[in-house]
């Protein structure tokens, strides 16, 4: 295992002083989350209480009209309700009679509010007690926040996934639990490691419908497959299971470290390791070179988006040779992404929060190669002549483990390589 090899860095940046900004934020809310959860869990309803504002936003981010996918839509609040001069509580309790008479499938109804309870004048967790005792056991109602005032992207995900933690049945088993939802073909991926490795039995929560068996307690091990689950990883360490701490598997160098700490903790042998990912390695190893070649000795500049840019920057620089300038993320949960953060060499900033005026001034002082940011920035530095990428395509994409290694990998690459071939036309 020693051919791709590359020492941890002498001096990591788990320790590195972290700029901690707290002013004018450019990031998507939380409601964006329902666009691939819903997805994920095929028996689940996501029903946002909110303004039209909240459905024209979850309409853009489907791409579809509201009520075209069958399992979310928005109970739409109006000016009297937001008075305060309507009993909302009843209204919404008639709107979800009248949805899950409809739609018998409903095994999870997910309440989710658009903005905070003070300002919607209701209080989603009294509702969702309710609305579970009328119609347990058949339906399952939960509550959650993606407001975007109290949430950034992917923290969505992170509020739902910790609002079904504390009805998960317990256990005595020892089992391993992937935290995290992730394409099937990916998930299917992982699963299929973990079962060669001989590691079981292992659960996955989101799971894909109510009645799959996912319970927890004091011998489960947790493996997050997402960085942004903080508090879906504290909600499950209060049940009493322990978090597995490894860098995330993103790229070949990603994907083994996480699987030799799964391994290290279910008495796998190194050789039964080497002998399980030897061929997916190398074949990620391949793909990923591809794209290095026009990433190597680029710099990048992260601004804060989907708490995805610490292990990506440990990828980037590590496994395809990039130069970081700064780390920016949403917030940093030295708990979740310490072991990333030993690998990524010392010297980029690693910032915290957003001021989006002070980041783009730094930004500008730079100049990167390439800028991963979100789309309200995106354009405007392109017109100043910097590359960038869109850092939404980091959620919906597959990047995880072996077989994504060189998609992920490509998706940094082709806008620098498009840069790189309009210059060569101008110059021409």
């Amino acid at each position: 295992m020693t051919e791709s090899f590359t020492p941890p860095p002498a001096a990591g940046c788990r320790d590195t002083p972290v700029l901690k900004e707290r002013g004018q934020r450019e990031v998507f809310c939380g409601l964006t989350g329902i666009i691939w959860l819903h997805r994920k869990m095929q028996d689940a309803f996501f029903l946002v209480v909110g303004s039209r504002t909240c459905a024209h936003l979850l309409q853009s981010a489907a791409g579809v009209m509201i009520f075209a996918e069958p399992r979310f839509g928005t109970a739409i609040l109006e000016e009297g309700d937001l008075a305060g001069l309507a009993d909302a509580q009843e209204e919404l309790e008639r709107e979800v009679e009248r949805l899950l008479d409809r739609r018998p499938d409903i095994r999870q109804l997910f309440l989710v509010g658009s903005c905070p309870s003070e300002v919607i004048k209701l209080d989603l967790s009294r509702a969702a007690e309710r609305l579970t005792q009328r119609h347990a056991p058949r339906v399952r109602v939960l509550n959650y926040s993606g407001s975007g005032i109290e949430t950034t992207f992917t923290e969505g995900e992170d509020a739902c996934l910790a609002s079904m933690v504390p009805v998960l049945p317990e256990t005595d088993r020892r089992q391993l639990m992937l935290v995290g939802a992730l394409p099937d073909v990916v998930e299917d991926q992982a699963l299929d490691l973990l079962e060669k490795l001989g590691v079981g039995p292992v659960t996955v929560l989101p799971a894909a419908r109510a009645s799959d068996q996912v319970a927890v307690g004091p011998n489960t091990v947790v493996a997050l497959t997402q960085p942004f689950l903080g508090e879906t990883l504290s909600a499950l360490e209060r049940r009493g299971a322990r978090h597995l701490a490894a860098p995330f598997p993103f790229g070949e160098e990603g994907t083994t470290a996480w699987l030799r700490a799964v391994a290290q903790e279910f008495g796998v042998s190194e050789e039964r390791l080497e002998e399980v990912t030897a061929a997916p390695r190398a074949r990620a190893r391949r793909a990923v070179a591809q794209a290095a070649e026009t990433l190597n000795r680029r710099s990048l500049f992260f601004f804060p988006d989907s708490q995805l840019e610490i292990p990506l920057a440990r990828f980037l620089t590590r496994e395809c040779g990039m130069e970081a300038v700064e780390v920016g993320a949403p917030y940093i949960n030295k708990q979740v992404v310490a072991p990333d953060l030993d690998l990524l060499a010392e010297g980029p900033v690693i910032s915290e929060g957003q001021d989006v005026d002070l980041q783009l001034d730094r930004c500008r002082a730079a100049r990167p190669d390439l800028t991963v940011c979100g789309l309200g920035l995106a354009n405007p530095l392109e017109a100043e002549g910097l590359t960038t990428k869109w850092a939404i395509e980091l959620v919906f994409t597959p990047v995880h483990f072996y077989e994504q290694a060189g998609d992920l990998a490509g998706l940094f690459s082709r806008p620098i390589r498009r840069h790189d071939l309009l210059k060569l036309e101008a110059a021409e």
